[in-house]
């Protein structure tokens, strides 16, 4: 079975809301549209308090070159721009509609008919995107458009989508392709026109038969489409790791996919191109998973941007007595908010509400030199010396041990015995080192 070749590990799966069909969230009273919804600038506004939105409206245009158009999620009266914590635990500019009724934009197709033909030129498609402001929804939230727009002398030679799902507890991706595989396989042929391929691979793990048994029947239709099962191992949903599972290329170190000739795409991105390209539909929401071990209904939701976390968590049947953590995203890359009313971004995966005894920190002790972490490191990286680097502030050699190629999939710190937070120290050193090579860069 297909795997990536360097390191992983096998978390414990926990996938409680697997098989829960979708339900449509119901709508906020108000929503908290955040203007940094991608990787980037934040978008800047171009509407103010007062003024009458649609689901669908454009409500900010972005700012600078990585940036994404954002659109509202309902329809109502803008009640202000004010600053919000968001999941990161900072106050950020937030756009704050007051939720009257739900008229669509009508520039929207609302019917469920499958459309199968591609009509859009690769052009027309590349705009299309960027207008309907679509980003990677695996996370990263890299503006879409951007990413189908290989640099000048490089040529896409073919396309993977990542419908691995290999954090634990998350399940959105497994249910959307369940139930919107057709629509799934139409968006791949979208992204495959606009990067001018002919091949695409869909790389899905093999803890999801249901998923491989149904993608694979469905795209027996579709030209150029494979379906690739792949061994269960963290973390595959990696671009370098998928691109290694996939394909067997190993992009180098500090290069981008696109290096081996590969552009990477997440399966609910895919999903989100089919609506905006054959629809019109900008990307106002998406498919999360609210789950954890005591939560009365783990489910996946189909919910706004923009709406609060507590709501979500309600309609999965609140918050649990013995709460101790609650964090956006997986337990492997997910971050602990601060607050439950905390708004729904586009780069809103999971919602994991853990227990207290699951969610306290192990004592910290000193290392052991075993190399449990230099052999879980899918990267090749020694977590243990860059954690130390770190620590001690010794930037110069932590860039010479290529602490900017961490993926920050925590598998280090999870196979650590010390209970050492590897990884916490890592990303302090990648912040700093990070800005050492801008401002050298910026001379």
């Amino acid at each position: 079975m297909k795997t990536f070749s360097i390191g992983g590990i096998h978390p414990a799966e926990n996938k409680l809301s697997a098989h829960q069909t979708i339900q449509v969230a119901s709508l906020p009273k108000q929503a908290i549209v955040m203007l940094g919804q991608s990787l980037g600038a934040p978008s800047t506004p171009i509407v103010a308090k007062g003024d009458k939105v649609k689901v669908g409206t454009l409500l900010a245009t972005p700012t600078g070159f990585v940036s994404a158009n954002v659109h509202s999620p309902v329809s109502g009266t803008v009640a202000k721009i004010d600053n919000v914590v968001d999941a990161s635990g900072y106050k950020k500019a937030a756009i704050f509609i007051d939720v009257e009724g739900d008229e669509w934009e009508e520039s929207i197709d609302r019917s469920s008919d499958l459309v199968k033909e591609i009509t859009l030129s690769k052009e027309e498609i590349l705009a299309r995107v960027k207008d309907c402001g679509i980003v990677g929804l695996g996370g990263a939230t890299f503006p879409s458009h951007i990413k189908l727009a290989p640099p000048p002398g490089s040529k896409a030679e073919v396309l993977i989508i990542n419908a691995v799902e290999c954090e634990p507890y998350l399940t959105s991706d497994h249910q959307l392709m369940l139930e919107k595989g057709e629509q799934i396989l139409v968006g791949v042929s979208i992204l495959m026109k606009a990067i001018d391929v002919n091949r695409a691979v869909i790389g899905i793990e093999n803890n999801k038969p249901d998923a491989i048994k149904h993608m694979q029947k469905l795209a027996t239709e579709y030209s150029g489409i494979e379906i690739c099962p792949l061994k269960v191992q963290y973390p595959q949903g990696g671009e370098k790791q998928l691109i290694d599972a996939t394909i067997g290329r190993q992009v180098p170190s500090g290069a981008l996919p696109i290096a081996v000739g590969a552009v990477v795409q997440n399966v609910g991105t895919a999903y989100a191109i089919y609506e905006a390209v054959q629809k019109n539909k900008p990307l106002f929401e998406r498919i999360i998973t609210v789950t954890g071990k005591s939560v009365a209904r783990p489910s996946n939701f189909l919910a706004r941007i923009g709406t609060p976390f507590s709501e979500l968590i309600a309609q999965a049947g609140g918050l649990p007595e013995d709460t101790g953590k609650i964090i956006g995203g997986g337990p492997m890359m997910g971050k602990a908010l601060v607050s439950i009313d905390v708004p729904m971004t586009k780069g809103s995966s999971g919602l994991l509400i853990m227990p207290t005894l699951e969610s306290q920190r192990a004592k910290m002790n000193n290392c052991i030199r075993c190399a449990k972490c230099v052999s879980a490191c899918p990267m090749g990286l020694e977590p243990f010396l860059l954690s130390k680097l770190a620590g001690n502030a010794i930037w110069d050699s932590a860039e010479k041990n290529h602490i900017m190629d961490c993926i920050e999939c925590g598998s280090c710190s999870y196979t650590c015995p010390s209970g050492r937070p590897l990884l916490d120290y890592i990303r302090l050193g990648k912040g700093k080192v990070g800005g050492i090579i801008r401002a050298r860069n910026a001379k």
